[in-house]
């Protein structure tokens, strides 16, 4: 079986000094590698086919079979690393917290593992008689919510 950190190690040097970075790479027991990259806007097919030339340049066919495929990590799909948070800031995004609760908002602010959402919700404002939408931040660790992602809008 290829080994995992392999593979990570040769795709980290084709991502040097490229705008590129890492979300995820898995590596089956039948061999079949998967590597998904990201860039602040978009990724190209020919940057994928590049990493996918470079990848069959540092592997031994000979030694061990494998599929390869490469490609971007999917739009609407979780969030897999810090960078997607960051490069969606500003952006709308939807959070499915640990407690089931999914709300959708603002992507405001990410620092280190926790990131900021700002929400809509009804609240009761003083000298009000209904409850009135409020912008209310929320707070989220990475680690505790079930994903977030990039909110498609077709507006």
């Amino acid at each position: 079986m290829i080994d995992k950190n392999v593979v990570k190690t040769v795709v980290e040097e084709w991502l040097q000094d490229k705008e590129y970075f890492l979300v995820d790479i898995e590596v089956s027991t039948d061999d079949r590698i998967v590597v998904e990259i990201d860039h602040a806007d978009g990724v190209w097919i020919e940057d994928c086919v590049s990493l996918s030339r470079f990848i069959e340049e540092h592997l031994n066919r000979d030694e061990e079979d494998y599929e390869l495929e490469v490609g971007s990590a999917g739009i609407g799909q979780p969030f897999k690393v810090e960078q997607q948070y960051i490069n969606c800031i500003g952006k709308d995004v939807e959070v499915l917290a640990a407690d089931g609760k999914k709300v959708t908002g603002v992507l405001k602010s990410v620092d280190g593992r926790k990131f900021v959402v700002t929400v809509s919700e009804k609240q009761t404002v003083e000298g009000k008689k209904r409850p009135q939408l409020v912008e209310v931040e929320k707070e989220y660790s990475m680690d505790e919510v079930k994903y977030c992602k990039y909110l498609i809008n077709f507006k």
